[in-house]
């Protein structure tokens, strides 16, 4: 990466150790996410993030019982869409994530999943400008300015009754298609680059060197994150079972120039796609193949996934740790923790 890099955990200097970030998707309970997000801060990590979808809990309800169970790691939606909320909605959302943890919140903001979306009747239009008005109008609001806007959405003399302790949220996009990852390293504090093989995350790496030649000086320092699917567990079969529901998924939604780009069998990925459209999601899990586990999750024993950790690591600043975790969570928290200092001091040597 270039060198207008920089940790997220502000405290230290571009150079230092990588950053370490989670995933903790609400499909469970509340107070299990924030037990879980206690026990990320317990074994090191600097971010956790919580996912959003409308079948799962509120992500913003979650991260404020994550801020409750926690004290020093960072949080934040991982990432919001600016469709299913307004955008100036999702600015408050997050200032108040901050003011109740103390100034530790980051706003994750993407694009969303378009066939999601399309369950909803929402068209998922300009989805590059959204984004980026999106950010920029929850800065300014952050700011304590009085805003009115008209673009990919309106709003007129909107304010926030509060001000966010950090003052200004770090804005992180989620991204995996060229245009967005150039202009989140053109405009935002950093990028969830929606990847976890070494060879997407050496593209995207050339895509954020794009828009990091354009970069405003005054924006300040930019970090790349991998948004990777890891799975770990005692037994490498099980890690890799427990892989299939999220790599099914990615298959899904996978574009051809990504199948391509690992040889993965058009007919193989079109028997998933199917079956997930028509809402057979045990037949989609079982039309994965070893071959889409290998491109798009990071899954095995704790050994087997710090050598990957110390690829990824090789193209991007951190790894934040994302769905499925592993077969037992509690379990995968601590080995992923495992793994990454692995790696890291692998990295080091």
């Amino acid at each position: 990466m270039s060198d207008n890099t920089q940790r997220m955990n502000n405290d230290t200097q571009p150079g230092s150790e990588p950053t370490v970030g989670i995933e903790l998707t609400p499909e469970h309970p509340t107070e299990r996410i924030a037990d879980l997000a206690a026990l990320a801060e317990d074994e090191g990590f600097d971010v956790a993030f919580t996912s959003s979808h409308y079948f799962n809990r509120d992500p913003f309800v979650t991260l404020s019982r994550m801020a409750e169970a926690t004290d020093t790691i960072r949080l934040g939606p991982g990432v919001v869409n600016p469709y299913e909320s307004h955008p100036v909605k999702l600015a408050g959302q997050a200032a108040t994530v901050d003011e109740e943890s103390n100034g530790r919140a980051v706003f994750g903001i993407g694009a969303g999943d378009r066939s999601s979306l399309a369950n909803l009747g929402i068209e998922h239009e300009r989805p590059l400008r959204r984004v980026l008005e999106t950010f920029g109008v929850a800065r300014d609001l952050w700011a304590g300015d009085t805003v009115s806007h008209d673009g990919t959405f309106a709003a007129s003399d909107a304010s926030l009754n509060l001000e966010p302790p950090s003052g200004q949220l770090p804005v992180y996009v989620g991204a995996q298609g060229p245009h967005m990852l150039r202009m989140s390293a053109k405009h935002a504090d950093g990028v969830l680059v929606n990847a976890a093989h070494p060879k997407d995350l050496e593209w995207a790496a050339g895509q954020l060197e794009h828009g990091l030649e354009e970069r405003p000086d005054e924006h300040g320092p930019f970090e790349a994150l991998a948004f990777a699917s890891v799975s770990v567990a005692d037994d490498e079969d099980d890690a890799r079972e427990a892989a299939r529901p999220p790599v099914a998924f990615i298959v899904g939604g996978a574009a051809d120039p990504v199948l391509d780009r690992h040889d993965i069998d058009r007919e193989a990925a079109e028997a998933v796609s199917d079956a997930l459209s028509q809402g057979n999601l045990t037949e989609a899990f079982g039309h994965v193949t070893p071959e889409m586990i290998d491109a798009f999750c990071i899954a095995g024993t704790t050994e087997q996934v710090a050598e990957q950790f110390e690829a990824v690591l090789e193209f991007v600043d951190g790894i934040v740790v994302g769905s499925p975790l592993g077969p037992d969570l509690e379990d995968a928290v601590e080995k992923a923790s495992a793994a990454m200092e692995q790696a890291i001091a692998a990295d080091e040597r």
